[in-house]
């Protein structure tokens, strides 16, 4: 089991590199969940992401005949903006793999990032892909592999975030939730915890489309998960990692596991943007999004890590999509127009309502005489009209079928 000293030495290695983030009061979730929400900014982190302490961390303490030799890493984009941020610093020379699901934004900052010290690799599917090939290299070169999250040196270096709420607070919080990809941040807070204020509860949360902490915790060690949704990048793993598992299973304080889907994931980072200013990405956002789901109770300090900022613009058209159909706002339809003059007329003046509006309107087929249908997406003014709208589509002698977010006809319109 790692000791807390290991956290508390990296906290001090990385005292004149890292950023001290701020610890900012939510008054939204504040006042939605009866207790002070503060959200810990790792997004304004030097490379947007706390992912740097780790990496740091461990390059760092190389000695001169391993690091001389390079460093190679497989990243889905933030643990690679840490190593090269690090390697551009230390001098030392890096070979970074990022599977093609890496937003560009993510990819075109690792390479401002590393400068000349950094050469980047686009390859894989998965972080898995990209990970195998990093391990093949570091075996055919000599280079070093600086892991994303199995590493002692990453797990204190990722830890050094709970000692600075505590620090920021001035005593442990009541709650404090974690996001989950591989685990390194979470063992590491973890760590420190247990030997400092042992009786904090934890939640952790990862994405529900990534699970591997919960499939680790169901079979009692780490697992491969069978499938594997990327949507939130910076937390998709298919199997958390050993060391920080074990870390994670020997805490002796409160630990709950939640996991949010993705719809539930984009109308938070609509809300944080919105709201509170804050660009977070989809990781970024998992924390807080979990918030929506929790039981009142008498805490009185809940502090979320928001853990990334590394958004690429261009995913926001998709993720306002998302949102607006998780938050039922938005929905689709199959109708059947009979092939007639006015069938799309009385379709609008007797099945919509005034302030309902068509966003998608596509002929699905045309070749029957009888009926047309085509694929229609309506965005209502409020997730309360649906049933106004359902019993419209009931009564009207056109008929329409709802395409719900469980139909396999659903992931060719997101």
């Amino acid at each position: 089991m790692m000791e807390a000293g290991a956290v508390d030495r990296a906290y001090e290695a990385l005292g004149t590199v890292v950023t001290k983030t701020p610890l900012d009061f939510c008054l939204r979730h504040s006042t939605a969940v009866g207790a002070r929400v503060w959200l810990k900014r790792e997004d304004v982190q030097v490379v947007r992401s706390y992912k740097l302490r780790g990496a740091y961390n461990l390059i760092s303490s190389l000695p001169r005949q391993t690091s001389e030799k390079g460093v190679v890493c497989a990243s889905a984009g933030n643990h690679a903006q840490g190593v090269a941020y690090a390697c551009a610093r230390l001098g030392v020379a890096g070979r970074i793999y990022v599977p093609r699901t890496t937003p560009r934004q993510k990819r075109d900052r690792i390479s401002t990032l590393g400068g000349s010290w950094v050469e980047l690799l686009v390859a894989g599917d998965t972080y898995e892909d990209s990970a195998d090939l990093a391990a093949d290299d570091a075996t055919r070169t000599g280079r070093f592999q600086v892991p994303a999250f199995d590493h002692p040196a990453i797990i204190a270096g990722q830890g050094t975030v709970m000692r600075e709420i505590v620090e920021q607070l001035e005593h442990p919080p009541d709650l404090v939730v974690i996001p989950v990809g591989g685990g390194g941040l979470l063992a590491g807070c973890l760590a420190w915890l247990a030997e400092h204020h042992p009786d904090t509860p934890v939640l952790a949360v990862e994405p529900a489309g990534a699970a591997s902490l919960t499939a680790a915790m169901t079979a009692g060690h780490p697992v491969p998960l069978s499938s594997l949704d990327t949507f939130v990048d910076g937390a998709s793993v298919r199997q958390v990692g050993a060391l920080p598992m074990e870390i994670i299973a020997g805490y002796p304080g409160p630990l709950q596991v939640r996991t949010v889907e993705v719809g539930v994931i984009c109308e938070e980072m609509i809300e944080l943007f919105q709201t509170e200013g804050i660009i977070a990405e989809p990781a970024g956002a998992l924390t807080s999004a979990a918030l929506r789901d929790l039981v009142p109770g008498d805490r009185r300090d809940i502090v979320c890590v928001v853990s990334g900022g590394n958004q690429d613009i261009s995913r926001y058209a998709e993720v306002a999509e998302r949102a607006l159909v998780s938050g039922g706002i938005k929905h689709y339809f199959i109708v059947e127009f009979p092939q007639e003059p006015g069938a799309l007329r009385r379709f609008l003046d007797g099945v919509l309502g005034p302030d309902d509006d068509i966003t998608l309107f596509e002929y699905v087929k045309r070749t029957n005489r009888e009926v047309g249908p085509a694929l229609v997406g309506v965005e209502l003014s409020s997730p309360k009209e649906l049933p106004r709208l359902l019993a419209s589509m009931a009564e009207s002698p056109i008929h329409a079928e709802k395409v719900d977010p469980d139909n396999p006809v659903f992931r060719y319109l997101i």
